[in-house]
């Protein structure tokens, strides 16, 4: 099949919750351990979702049902700590909020979507938070036109995300935390510490209060180093359980997810993935030396102030594949300066400099150490110009 005989996907990105359905539905009948109120999985059963089995295949107790195999092995989905989910699971399992930060491209929204959908069966309870988010996104809004026909009702009443995770016991996640205004993020300390929220408008009624059901529990993420951050306030802070998202120190882990990730988004564009391996070893390098300030040889490098992330890795394989499968003609090595130098210049202009430093630096001593690939980097260093 060509890439323009390539089926349509019906969606570009599926959910946790149904890209991972058939693996939710075999952990949920594997493990028949005691689960905490309102969840789908165990606890023991959300961590093997997130981090694999590691290779083992496990095995449905008792007869085999239908439409499950009997035997399925669990494929990782987040490269990092076992322990740091662990932690993750126990939090929510207390219910209590959980607080994922780190440097952006560090997978945190990626890990909280992978939690919620094993929590409780979906990610979609989602706020994005920015600066125009206001507390109706945690609280309620209203249908304006029932109201303005009825007045105050229980039926004109629109439920937040989060409202609608109290009313379920489910899993309700803020993204970007801090891009929210500090008096918009301390909507959230009533709702975690009294577990309910009030509405004034239907006094002396029934509805008047919003109790949160068994398994509520709140996953926020917030890039501590961005541009534009509220700080969070030492009440809100202390209804939450802080978790750190390390990038990937395992290199050859971060290839790996790396050309994963890179294929899926290949495919998704309706096209093979055609990057060759030693490429994507060039740029995980690149990133890799550059995000640490420190060449794998143990050259200093000096680091741009832009965030060299996985997630900006896996952006740059998923370009290279596009260009190779539709604008062939060339070695696709020879697209990657240009690819890096959009990377660097994102946030300072100065990055620009200390690209052609690491230019300068370990890419012509690799060059001069006899590597083909290198070298072929080295001569292109005027693309950077």
């Amino acid at each position: 099949m060509t890439v323009t005989e390539q089926p349509a996907p019906a969606r570009q990105v599926m959910p946790a919750e149904e890209r991972y359905a058939a693996e939710l539905a075999f952990l949920a009948a594997q493990d028949t351990g005691p689960r905490p109120p309102g969840w789908a999985l165990t606890p023991r059963a959300v961590v093997t979702f997130v981090c694999g089995s590691d290779g083992a295949e496990l095995v449905l107790p008792g007869r085999r049902r239908a439409g499950l195999p009997a035997k399925l092995a669990i494929a990782p989905k987040f490269v990092g700590e076992r322990a740091l989910v662990e932690r993750c699971v126990v939090t929510l399992a207390g219910e209590r909020g959980l607080l994922l930060t780190g440097e952006p491209g560090t997978a945190k929204s990626m890990l909280s979507e992978l939690l919620s959908a094993a929590v409780c069966g979906t990610s979609a309870l989602t706020v994005q938070g920015t600066a125009g988010t206001t507390e109706d996104a945690f609280r309620y809004g209203w249908n304006y036109a029932l109201l303005l026909a009825q007045g105050p009702s229980a039926g004109a009443l629109v439920d937040s995300p989060v409202l609608s995770a109290m009313r379920t016991g489910r899993v309700a996640r803020v993204e970007e935390i801090t891009r929210c205004l500090p008096e918009v993020q301390d909507a959230l300390v009533s709702i975690l510490s009294d577990r309910r929220v009030s509405v004034p408008e239907l006094t002396a009624t029934e509805d008047a209060v919003v109790s949160a059901a068994p398994g509520f529990t709140v996953i926020a993420t917030a890039n501590l180093r961005d541009r534009g951050v509220s700080e969070m306030s030492a009440a809100l802070k202390r209804r939450f359980n802080f978790e750190t998202v390390e990038p990937i120190a395992d290199a050859d882990a971060e290839a790996t997810l790396i050309r994963r990730q890179a294929v899926a988004a290949v495919q998704r564009a309706g096209a093979s993935f055609g990057v060759d391996d030693a490429v994507l070893d060039a740029l995980v390098t690149v990133f890799r030396d550059l995000r640490s300030g420190r060449s794998a040889e143990g050259w200093d490098v000096e680091r741009p102030g832009t965030v060299m992330s996985t997630a900006e890795a896996v952006q740059v394989a998923a370009s290279l594949g596009v260009a190779a499968a539709y604008l062939p003609g060339g070695d696709v090595l020879d697209l990657l300066p240009g690819h890096l130098l959009g990377v660097v210049r994102k946030d300072d202009p100065a990055d620009h400099g200390r690209l052609l430093g690491y230019w300068d630096g370990p890419v012509r001593r690799r060059a001069e150490d006899g590597s083909a690939m290198w070298r072929r980097l080295w001569d292109l260093r005027g693309s950077l110009r």
